[in-house]
């Protein structure tokens, strides 16, 4: 989401978007713009899908009990730099902005893909957690870029790639391990965050918002990204420390204190990083809060159901089918294509529909997927006939959730 501006700073200068001139329909142009702004967002969810599969090898290579910061600390430094990089865009342009994290971003796959330790192999992946706030500069980039009639089937098609992930990223991520091992899924990641960098660089262009008079309130920057960073931090410890552990328990009470000291200090700014009276507004906090829930039960279901099938069946331990990435992906075929169809098809309708219509219905059909996976979870054919349901969803969901943000 883009912020808007503050009560103290000037109106922006918004120059008019070359794109305010296109026909209706996404014209070549247009349609290679959403492609460029496609890749870089939906190379984070194959990031996640490449580097969670590649964690085992990285552990048995470096000989690390903690491999849980190989993830971690690409989330965490994602987490912290966000507020930065949004004021960044800002203030000197979303492409502009863009380009210069995916350039961290590949300066740390590349340090990643050469350690020869395993905190070389830390440095590599936190410098790489600069690019992780991409995503949102790109749906924000949608809305300067594209004729306003274009908006929604623009952001149902950068929303809907992820059809192109969970349908590819398996079988890529089987033949890089077996035929590379973890540094070919690295050095994969590293060439594809250098193609997106080349479609920034050739493709998109600079984005007209500018907000100016404004500075970086950098405690306040801090205070925010620290402060969600250790909550996250805590509750991904939860589990192996304890819910009523003091460390557990220190971090996220550290992190909700620290978050509510950057509101009070935001408030009394003169220079605040984010307009906080926005969230006063019924259509604002409403939307966040909607999508927020509705968008981090479907995505983090999708990591359970990874789970639930690459894991082994072992007593009292794993209610696992014991598959292989390659079968699921298989299995999988039908429902991702469907979730491109309906993703696309959504964004298209979102031109003449609310948007909170599809939001609704794909949480509706959401849930109704979870109810029946509680009971029909057992066997392949089972997650074949329940996978249309939850891929109907996710297609709505990610058309519709960039749309209202």
């Amino acid at each position: 989401m883009s912020s808007s501006t503050t009560p103290s700073a000037p109106p922006p200068t918004t120059a008019a978007s070359p794109s305010t001139a296109e026909p209706a329909g996404l014209g070549a142009r247009l349609a290679l713009i959403a492609v460029a702004l496609m890749w870089p967002t939906q190379l984070l969810s194959l990031s996640g899908l490449l580097g969670g599969n590649a964690q085992a090898s990285v552990a048995l290579h470096f000989h690390t009990t903690e491999i849980g910061w190989f993830i971690l600390v690409n989330a965490l430094v994602g987490t912290v730099v966000l507020p930065f990089v949004v004021k960044a865009a800002d203030l000197y342009g979303k492409r502009n902005t863009m380009i210069a994290i995916t350039v961290l971003g590949l300066v740390g796959d590349i340090v990643a893909a050469l350690a020869t330790t395993y905190e070389t192999l830390l440095i590599g992946r936190a410098i790489a957690g600069f690019y992780a706030p991409i995503a949102a500069l790109a749906y924000a980039s949608v809305r300067e870029l594209f004729p306003p009639k274009q908006v929604g089937t623009a952001s149902g098609f950068i929303g809907s790639g992820i059809a192109f992930v969970a349908l590819g990223g398996p079988f890529l991520t089987g033949w890089l391990l077996d035929s590379f091992g973890f540094r070919g899924v690295l050095w994969a990641l590293a060439i594809a965050t250098a193609v997106g960098l080349v479609l920034l660089l050739t493709v998109v262009p600079e984005t007209p918002h500018r907000v100016r008079g404004t500075n970086f309130n950098w405690l306040s920057g801090l205070l925010l990204g620290l402060g969600a960073a250790s909550v996250i931090y805590g509750v991904g410890k939860g589990g192996e420390w304890g819910w009523t552990d003091a460390g557990t328990l220190g971090f996220i009470l550290g992190g909700v204190l620290a978050v509510i000291l950057f509101v009070v200090i935001e408030k009394k700014s003169a220079n605040p990083l984010f307009d906080l009276t926005m969230m006063s507004r019924r259509p604002v906090w409403s939307v966040m809060v909607a999508t927020s829930l509705i968008a981090g039960t479907i995505f983090g279901t999708g990591v359970i159901t990874q789970l639930l099938v690459l894991f082994p069946k072992i007593p009292t331990v794993s209610d696992g089918l014991g598959m292989t990435a390659t079968y699921f992906a298989v299995i999988g075929i039908p429902a991702s294509i469907l979730i491109l169809v309906v993703g696309f098809g959504t964004g298209a309708l979102l031109r003449r529909l609310d948007a909170r219509i599809p939001l609704a219905l794909g949480a509706a059909l959401g849930s109704l997927s979870f109810v029946l996976s509680h009971t029909w979870h057992y066997t392949t054919f089972q997650l074949i006939i329940l996978s249309p349901i939850s891929a109907f969803a996710m297609g709505m969901i990610v058309a519709s959730v960039p749309v209202l943000i």
